[in-house]
């Protein structure tokens, strides 16, 4: 049995490596404290770039609301203006289409009809032709000198 105890017991060379690590121990140290330093900084600047994300974030978000109003209030004016020019067209063409109506009765309340008539019924009326032809004189003087050259 003394024959066993004797190779279980550590030998000289075992120890000896023993001092290297020591002294391999202290860089070690230093190296990881060098890198939970490094860590730390990167964890800093990790939280300032959410922090300035974070900040971008809300500062778009609050532009995008503005532009959002600013539409808002452009589409509203732009429907309220569009919808005053429809009402102000309206009534144009409705004074347009009086306008028409009234010039129209007061042509035939004098006796003449329109010219998109039939030119058979017109020239079968004598009052017609008398007043046709001043009518005609005045809306194209250069038929009135045809009609003259030709009498």
């Amino acid at each position: 049995m003394a024959n066993v105890e004797s190779d279980s017991t550590p030998s000289v060379p075992v120890s000896a490596p023993l001092v290297p690590k020591k002294e391999n121990i202290t860089p070690v140290g230093s190296k990881i404290a060098e890198l939970n330093e490094s860590r730390a900084e990167l964890l800093n600047r990790i939280q300032g770039l959410k922090q300035d994300l974070q900040n971008w974030r809300s500062k778009l978000d609050t532009q995008v609301k503005i532009y959002r109003d600013e539409l808002t209030d452009m589409k509203k004016t732009l429907s309220v203006e569009v919808e005053q020019l429809r009402s102000e067209f309206q009534e144009l063409r409705s004074t347009l289409q009086q306008q028409q109506d009234d010039v129209t009765a007061s042509l035939r309340n004098l006796g003449l009809q329109d010219f998109s008539g039939d030119d058979k019924e017109r020239k079968d009326d004598p009052n017609i032709n008398g007043k046709d032809e001043e009518v005609h004189a005045i809306a194209t003087p250069v038929e009135d000198n045809a009609k003259a050259d030709d009498k």
